[in-house]
């Protein structure tokens, strides 16, 4: 397996692999990895779809990337996909998978249209004070002092980064800037998360910087991710005959470890109570994806709040029963052990008439009703206690919601905390309560906020255990390879596996390149991976990201005016000078 990038090995059709036709593939859950995994199976390595199958422990497909109507308690979303053109593996998938909404067309083609015909914007990216602008203004007030500590995690090796946390890299300065508000709220970040992980993200999306306070560099699917992205998918595959078995939980995988061999040999599954597997022999491969964002997520319902549940987590104690048996298969426990750090709560509100969404047309400024972009991602009340953001995607949002319905995504970053209408945590809420604190936030008059939260809504509470688990502070070895050395028949897939290009989790793209990178190992496909967008070696967006991180300030050159300018009349005979004036870092003639 390698990479590349350009049109030269962009568009090729891999020649077929040799005896695929007499190999099997199994995959442990059905997440996004596991669903892309099978479609470069049959794409790419020509396997035929009846040869593949996929375990899952659930009745329905999709992982995290799940959207759901539930008649007794509303609409359900635990989480939104923030995406962008340059998720090149992602992109490379749904080119090759047909939409559901436009005949003759790609779900790549649909989400492009949907996002040049209604480009993505946030017109409020934050407010204070119950409702009103917080005057974000498009700029990350840093200190010289943050700026420098940008430039010093930029410029460390992954090795100085390790098992560090962000607040023992970033000063106070730095945790009270715009710059860390956007972060944190965009991307689910904490102070205790990983600086290693934080490192990542700002080389990938470099390039996104001066789109972090507006959202104008993010583009969205036109309904829920589940309908929008895992139907497409699952109908594709399910008509080239792939087998979906639900109601599987896989509970262990036996392995053969030689010092230059490893093959998997045995899954062990348990299926309606019953004991069962398979035998797997060189030719039968297994994809695992191991640990689980949304593993013990429970929902409440308006009247009922989520339970945290810490009882047994199945997709990581079969991470742990793996990785007890070979050094190489990583360690759950630096990631799924740690439930305080890695909890957080969101709730879906579905309002039922048009009482709130007035509201939230005097934040998004643009009617909610309208079919297209609301609030372009996430309103931020910066003065929340529970730090909590909420958005309004394009509605409908599903397919079968009524028209004079708007569903809202709601989550806080602080869920121990009471909030400042609701004298409680988080945690603790009703979704009536919950629905109370963001009314609250939103401006609704305080006499009018308990009637309008019981009448004017339905909300869904849930509580996610392990939702930023992969953000926990961590070293090389942690994650196991995609596929792990000496592997002739296995590999590790989705966001604990540790690819061998530089990209970062908590993204669909992720989930898409680790199992792409997986196939054409075992396979030994003859065409490149698209390797992670070099935009951390442009100088061109490097030059463009200093100049949007210092709010338009110039380039301080010290000492007397007369020194600036001739090294400036110097710098101006290159391109070098020509850069810094392009991207305003000097200013003058």
């Amino acid at each position: 397996m390698y990479y590349s990038s350009g049109n030269y090995e962009a568009f090729v059709r891999p020649r077929k692999p040799q005896g695929v036709e007499n190999k099997t593939a199994w995959f442990v859950g059905s997440g996004l990895a596991a669903l892309a995994g099978a479609a470069f199976l049959i794409r790419d390595g020509q396997m035929p779809g009846q040869r593949i199958t996929i375990l899952e422990q659930q009745l329905l497909p999709g992982g995290a990337l799940d959207g759901i109507n539930e008649p007794d308690k509303g609409f359900v979303i635990r989480g939104g996909r923030e995406m962008e053109e340059h998720f090149e593996c992602l992109w490379d998938l749904y080119r090759s998978i047909p939409s559901l909404e436009i005949d003759g067309a790609s779900v790549l083609d649909e989400f492009y249209r949907l996002d040049k015909d209604d480009p993505n914007l946030s017109l409020q990216r934050a407010t204070v004070n119950r409702g009103e602008d917080a005057h974000t203004d498009g700029l990350f007030t840093l200190s010289e002092r943050a700026l420098k500590e940008i430039i010093k995690l930029f410029l460390a090796t992954r090795q100085e980064m390790e098992n560090k946390r962000i607040n023992e890299v970033f000063g106070e300065e730095f945790l009270n800037s715009h710059f860390w508000l956007y972060w944190r709220t965009m991307f689910a970040f904490e102070e205790w998360h990983s600086a290693l992980e934080m490192k990542l993200y700002l080389h990938r999306f470099i390039h996104q910087i001066a789109g972090m306070p507006d959202f104008s560099t993010l583009k969205f699917t036109r309904f829920n991710q589940y309908e929008s992205l895992v139907l497409p998918l699952i109908k594709w595959l399910l008509d080239h005959g792939v087998v979906f078995q639900y109601g599987t939980e896989v509970t262990d995988v036996d392995f053969d470890i030689a010092p230059s061999r490893k093959q998997a040999t045995r899954i062990h599954w348990r299926s309606k109570g019953v004991e069962d597997g398979v035998d797997l022999g060189p030719d039968d491969l297994v994809f695992m994806t191991i640990g689980s964002l949304t593993e013990n997520s429970d929902n409440g319902d308006h009247h009922t709040p989520a339970k945290l549940d810490t009882g047994p987590a199945p997709a990581w104690d079969l991470w742990r029963r793996i990785a007890a048996k070979d050094p190489a298969f990583g360690r759950p426990d630096v990631f799924g052990a740690h439930i305080p750090e890695t909890k957080w709560e969101s709730a879906t509100v579905t309002t039922l008439d048009g009482r709130i969404p007035k509201y939230i047309a005097k934040i998004a400024k643009r009617d909610p009703f309208s079919g297209k972009v609301v609030t372009g991602g996430i309103v931020t009340a910066k003065d929340s206690a529970w730090l909590l953001s909420w958005t309004v995607n394009r509605q409908p949002h599903f397919k079968a919601q009524p028209k004079d319905q708007i569903v809202v995504w709601v989550y806080g970053h602080f869920v121990e905390k009471p909030g400042d209408y609701v004298k409680k945590p988080m945690q603790d809420c009703t979704g009536e309560e919950i629905t109370q604190e963001w009314l609250y936030h939103m401006g609704v008059p305080v006499e009018d906020i308990p009637k309008l939260a019981a009448t004017g809504a339905k909300t869904v509470p849930v509580m996610m255990p392990y939702i930023t688990a992969f953000f926990m502070p961590r070293q090389g070895g942690d994650r196991p390879d995609v596929v792990p050395e000496s592997s002739i028949n296995f590999a590790f897939i989705g966001q604990f596996a540790e690819s061998r290009q530089r990209d970062c989790i908590f993204t669909t793209e992720y989930s898409v390149r680790t199992p792409m990178e997986a196939v054409y190992t075992l396979l030994d496909i003859e065409r490149g991976v698209p390797e992670v967008f070099n935009s951390t070696y442009d100088i061109r967006m490097l030059l463009a990201a200093s100049s949007c991180l210092r709010d338009g300030k110039e380039l301080d050159i010290p000492g007397p005016a007369f020194v600036r300018n001739l090294l400036m009349k110097e710098l101006d005979k290159t391109q070098i000078g020509a850069l810094l004036r392009e991207f305003k870092l000097v200013g003058g003639d």
